[in-house]
């Protein structure tokens, strides 16, 4: 029998019309029969991994997964896709359980989703014996290793479906999971030869922002009515926190409810199928809530208290934005959250592990405090580069810098940090700087040393700020452990020593609450009223089928209804995420709100052309950062001169240059470029790097060639072929008329 196409099947099944990155590769390597293991972040496409290779291979595909929740949600949006799937865990009674394995006998199922527990209930392995398996996947496979942030003993048992199929390929999936972690993986599921596929962590449509703790609960109302027309989850340290915050914004007239591990099980599965399926807006939760969640349309995440570690804040913040549209990410942070954490990480007993604790801490304090690029943060966390030095989707990159003389003020703190003996945090020397009357302080006799009250003109919050950034400068650094001391290293000492000027950088507050288009971020400019009646549709139909909503159909797809405005079946079946099913069944309720939206608005179908999708002029708002650059540019003035006259730092124009091409503008970028034979050869090392990565191109050119010259060039070559596109297309306009 010939097997079917994975391109035909991604869009008569699932409705979609490309592979995301790794995809296909991962796809075609179980349809050889070779074992994988998957490392792809929350919201990469994961499930369908394993999910379309099941519609090829004979037999049933097993799906291993801890998240009972996530199971029902899957098998619901596989069978609105026409994938005859099920799902058999506690939840479901005996008799069904018995009646889902005699269709799996009869050879009626493609996909059956089962708990890891289930392996060792009694008469499971005869079921197993009775089937023909011709895939195995397992879901959330960190929870195999004893490394990893979630072991989970059932775990260990699953080596025993590689013993019982040793012919049939394995997958095993994870967002999160370091290499001694991966090995552990392998050689805990017998599968050492499987190839190993790590996508990107880099979460695009993401943006990220740390905001001080001051009024937090005014700036959370305030975020949370500026995200009204999206899902949020806010997560909180403590079980009482959740309802407290949950009762308090049911008071500001924003339904909230509360999720954490005391509630309930009938509570707390009620909650999360009235979030599912979109009757209620808003779960403040501890980090219970989320992991068996497939909501794809979450819009804001919000940590109202500082996570433990990275791992939990990249993990939670995953959750946002799954179906690849904008979304943010928002984390309050004061410096009383890490002596919050305190009691927690004292409760462990081994020191190795409070030690561990105590250093993750570290670094998500890091995190909270930096004055660089957060994405470059969590990217180097996870072992990846990132070759931009503005990634224009965090608060930093979206904030304009400028520069000041931090020679004296620098050599105060370091001053400070030395004469009390390098045995303090930053609070204790601050206060000394700024002569406070602490009673602790008095009783050391700090009241008494040179530097007490040198730096009276300075704030709290702007000493504070100056700490950061002489840590990021590499002239201070904090201890490891409970109680973090300012140290001032070998470099900040020369520094004293040296007397040298010190000019550092640091950032100017801009409103940055909104997700905002970013390069290589798909935009669509559609229809606010009409999508609203889309979803009202598909909120109608979903209640009546007892499905959550976005298995109907994705935001995604409402947005492209909304912007094509589809008049016909045809038409229709173009847009991402509709299959050969969801046409037949969705196509005339969907076709008939658009038509009477449109026809009296004499608005007219947008036919959907392949290719490039596009992007919103974001740009075009009077007064943004971006249009002030746009004019500048416009007005003749050269990179270097518009840096200067706005004030901030070549790097940042070169960000809304990008950002501006990628918004479809059209820049006078010919000025600023190298001379024409240094040109040809950038140009010609990005045709034989087969790479926009700056890295490479870079190997290839030398030193010689800095990396803002790379990315200038870049920038013209992306902006040249997009024009070439469009001339082509009116060449191909023009010919067909």
């Amino acid at each position: 029998m010939q097997m079917p196409d994975i391109h035909d099947l991604l869009k008569t099944r699932f409705g979609y019309d490309e592979f995301r990155p790794l995809q296909a590769d991962i796809i075609q390597t179980v349809l050889a029969g070779r074992d994988a293991l998957v490392l792809m972040p929350t919201g990469g496409g994961k499930s369908l991994c394993y999910q379309l290779p099941a519609l090829c291979l004979d037999g049933l595909t097993l799906v291993v997964s801890p998240l009972i929740a996530l199971m029902k949600d899957q098998v619901d949006a596989l069978r609105a896709n026409g994938v005859p799937a099920a799902f058999i865990n506690s939840t479901v009674p005996p008799t069904e359980a018995r009646g889902i394995e005699a269709e799996a006998r009869a050879g009626r199922l493609k996909i059956l989703y089962i708990a890891p527990e289930r392996l060792a209930v009694p008469g499971f392995g005869a079921f197993l014996g009775s089937v023909r398996v011709g895939q195995i996947a397992i879901d959330e496979a960190h929870c195999i290793s004893e490394w990893g942030h979630d072991f989970r003993p059932d775990y260990r048992n699953l080596r025993v479906l590689r013993e019982r199929f040793p012919d049939t390929p394995v997958m095993a999936l994870t967002a999160t999971a370091t290499t001694q972690v991966q090995d552990d993986i392998v050689d805990q599921l017998g599968i050492p030869r499987a190839r190993r596929f790590v996508a990107s962590f880099d979460r695009q449509n993401l943006t990220y922002i740390v905001r001080p703790k001051r009024q937090a609960f005014d700036a959370l109302l305030e975020l949370l009515r500026r995200h009204a027309d999206g899902s949020a989850i806010v997560y909180c340290l403590s079980r009482q926190n959740t309802e407290d915050l949950a009762a308090d914004l049911t008071d500001e007239g924003i339904q909230a409810l509360p999720y954490h591990a005391g509630l309930e099980p009938t509570v707390r599965r009620t909650t999360q199928e009235r979030f599912i399926r979109d009757e209620v807006r808003v779960v403040t939760a501890t980090i219970a809530f989320g992991m068996g969640i497939d909501k794809p349309d979450v819009r804001l995440i919000v940590h109202y208290h500082l996570p433990k570690t990275v791992e939990g804040y990249y993990q939670e913040t995953g959750r946002a934005g799954r179906d690849g549209l904008p979304s943010t990410c928002v984390l309050f942070y004061g410096a009383s959250d890490r002596h919050a954490l305190t009691g927690f990480i004292e409760q462990i007993e081994d020191e190795t592990e409070r030690a561990r604790a105590w250093e993750k801490l570290r670094q998500m304090v890091r995190y909270s405090e930096l004055q660089t690029c957060r994405r470059v943060f969590l990217l180097d966390y996870f072992g990846e580069s990132y070759d931009r030095p503005s990634c224009d989707g965090c608060d930093i990159c979206l904030s304009e810098r400028e520069d000041f003389d931090a020679t004296e003020i620098a050599q105060k703190i370091l001053s400070a940090i030395i004469r009390t003996g390098e045995r303090f945090g930053a609070t204790h020397v601050i206060r000394v700087l700024r002569g406070s009357r602490d009673r602790r302080l008095l009783s050391l006799g700090h009241d008494r040393l040179s530097v007490y009250g040198i730096a009276r003109d300075f704030s709290r919050p702007e000493l504070r700020e100056i700490v950061s950034l002489l840590e990021n400068a590499g002239l201070a650094e904090q201890s490891a452990g409970q109680f973090a001391t300012l140290l001032v290293t070998s470099r900040g000492r020369d520094f004293l020593r040296g007397r040298e000027p010190l000019t550092l950088t640091r950032i100017r507050q801009v409103e940055a609450d909104a997700p905002q288009p970013r390069p290589g971020v798909d935009h669509l400019d559609y229809d606010r009223d009409l999508f609203a009646r889309l979803r009202d549709l598909r909120f109608r139909l979903a209640q009546a089928r007892n499905v959550p909503p976005y298995v109907i159909f994705g935001d995604r797809s409402l947005q492209e209804m909304a912007h094509h405005l589809p008049q016909s079946r045809e038409s229709f079946s173009h847009i991402s995420g509709v299959g050969r099913v969801k046409l037949d069944e969705f196509a005339d309720d969907f076709l008939t709100v658009i038509r009477d939206y449109a026809e009296p608005r004499g608005l007219t179908e947008r036919p959907k052309t392949p290719g490039r999708p596009r992007r919103d002029r974001a740009t075009r708002r009077r007064g943004s950062t971006y249009r002030q650059t746009l004019d500048l540019l416009l007005s003749g003035l050269s990179i270097s001169e518009v840096s200067r006259r706005r004030g901030i730092t070549e790097g940042t124009i070169m960000s809304h240059l990008e950002r501006l091409i990628a918004g479809g503008e059209t820049l006078p970028l010919e000025r600023d470029l190298p001379p024409r034979e240094r040109l040809i050869r950038i140009e010609q090392a990005f045709a034989d790097a087969k790479s926009w990565n700056l890295t490479p191109v870079r190997d290839l050119l030398g030193d010689d060639y800095s990396y803002e010259e790379l990315r200038l060039v870049r920038a013209w070559l992306d902006q040249q072929s997009r024009m070439q596109d469009e001339r082509s297309g009116r060449g191909a306009e023009s010919r067909s008329t």
